[in-house]
């Protein structure tokens, strides 16, 4: 049993340090208080100043999702100008603001007419004590009206014709009659006005863009010997677009020969599927390509100068919706820090054989995969290319794979890749008619034997596991 000086002990602690929760409490309250305001605004200027420095330092004209980095300044009488055109406006406004004008604009009408109603029957004295005490011998201009609450649900009932039946204008006033055939036609114009304009802002073909993507990085790789910029579109709805173009514009520091600086120099690039037809067939994922040839802009541009280079890369995709037969089109743009030199898209599209369809996996949309690419620039792959046109030896010890354009089909040369043949247990050659001295070097016993053919063909096990040369 305990003793009650333990309890009364106990008692007193347990309210101290209730007491002392309570004043650290209102400690930190108080300082919620005094310095919540300030942090929270010292926390919103640095978001924002984060966001106007990355803006800044992408200097994008053109956002990933296709967003315009442009904004109009000092641009005189433009609220005028705006309300000029007016639907425009509205369509292009957020949804609060054009919500907010379509109530309001059906409210003033509604407040405005009922002001007029208001003022014929005061001027009709269908609002004096004695007519509205129920004189049968007095015709007013409106049935049961008997005040200004009357007059306004007068006016709505007018204006969407809605016709309950308490309320009818009557032979008496002509000019009730004239205010009725107005307010039915401004009635029908406002309706009319403010439906199309939610109408053309529900269906605009911007959210379409929403469903076009664009790869996340552009690559540099070569297309059957040619070096290629290549980026790659998407479209994640059944609906397709149809007659799909696409275009690319680089925009870039310039200067004349006159010594003009235009700073936002746009050069229009030849892109397409196949690097020449900008209309693509649009029912998958697609790569578009831009060869790097004397026409491009980046002929003389190699791995190395992509790393110093300034420069976006603007590309549009334009096309007609099928659902709803209106153009739309999709933006985006690479700076050079997004372009991967030596990489290739991964392949995205499979067959199943289950459904006999093809699937396209869009997780696989921005995988891209290391290629080799020589890192000199286009210029400088010709000039090597000519080179070796003029050397011959060069060619045939270079390879004929690596230059396809020093590749020779005459069958009458044993350069020609035509006259060789390789069996199980042989190397063949087809040989002229006149005989041809052949060396063939062993350089792993630095051993040089000269070897006769019979018939175009070098005996099985000569020189076996051995790294054959062909000096011709």
């Amino acid at each position: 049993m305990t003793s009650p000086t333990t309890s009364t002990s106990s008692a007193m602690v347990s309210v101290a340090g209730l007491k002392r929760c309570l004043s650290q409490m209102s400690m930190l309250a108080f300082k919620a208080t005094t310095s919540g305001e300030e942090a929270w605004a010292h926390t919103w200027s640095r978001f924002r100043q984060s966001r106007f420095n990355a803006r800044r330092i992408r200097k994008r004209v053109v956002f990933k999702h296709g967003d315009c980095n442009v904004i109009q300044g000092n641009v005189a009488k433009r609220r005028r100008k705006y309300l000029q055109d007016i639907f425009t406006t509205l369509v292009d406004a957020q949804w609060r603001w054009t919500l907010l004008v379509f109530a309001m604009n059906f409210f003033l009408s509604w407040l405005l007419f009922a002001v007029v109603w208001w003022l014929i029957v005061f001027t009709h004295g269908d609002l004096s004590e004695e007519h509205l005490s129920g004189n049968e011998t007095w015709v007013p201009c409106i049935t049961n009206i008997r005040g200004f609450t009357s007059c306004f649900l007068f006016s709505i009932e007018t204006q969407h014709t809605i016709g309950y039946g308490g309320r009818v204008t009557t032979e008496e006033c002509p000019e009730a009659i004239f205010v009725m055939c107005v307010q039915s036609i401004a009635g029908v114009m406002i309706q009319a006005f403010m439906v199309g304009v939610v109408f053309a802002k529900l269906s605009r073909p911007k959210k379409r863009t929403q469903t076009l993507m664009f790869s996340r990085n552009a690559v540099i790789n070569h297309r059957d010997g040619i070096p290629c910029l290549m980026f790659r579109v998407g479209d994640m709805r059944k609906s397709h677009i149809i007659e799909a173009h696409v275009r690319a514009q680089l925009i870039k520091h310039k200067v004349t020969k006159e010594g003009e600086n235009l700073p936002f120099f746009q050069t229009e690039l030849k892109v397409g599927g196949d690097g020449e037809e900008d209309k693509i067939f649009f029912i998958w994922p697609t790569t578009i390509v831009h060869k790097i040839d004397s026409k491009s802009p980046f002929y003389n541009m190699s791995a190395n100068n992509l790393l110093r280079e300034r420069f976006e890369i603007v590309v549009i995709l334009e096309g007609v919706i099928e659902s709803t037969g209106m153009t739309t089109q999709a933006r985006s743009s690479y700076l050079p820090s997004e372009i991967l030199w030596g990489h290739r898209f991964q392949s995205l599209i499979t067959f199943k054989k289950e459904s006999g369809e093809y699937e396209v996996d869009y997780a696989l949309f921005n995988n891209t995969v290391e290629v080799d690419t020589p890192l000199c620039s286009a210029r400088e792959l010709d000039e090597r290319r000519a080179m070796f046109n003029q050397d011959g030896i060069g060619n045939c010890r270079m390879g004929i794979g690596l230059f396809p354009s020093v590749r020779s089909h005459s069958s009458d040369t044993l350069s020609s890749m035509d006259s060789l043949s390789i069996d199980d247990g042989h190397i063949e050659m087809k040989l002229p008619t006149s005989p041809i001295p052949v060396t063939i070097t062993a350089p792993e016993e630095n051993v040089e034997e000269t070897t006769p053919l019979t018939n175009g063909k070098i005996p099985n096990g000569t020189f076996k596991n051995k790294s054959l040369i062909l000096h011709v």
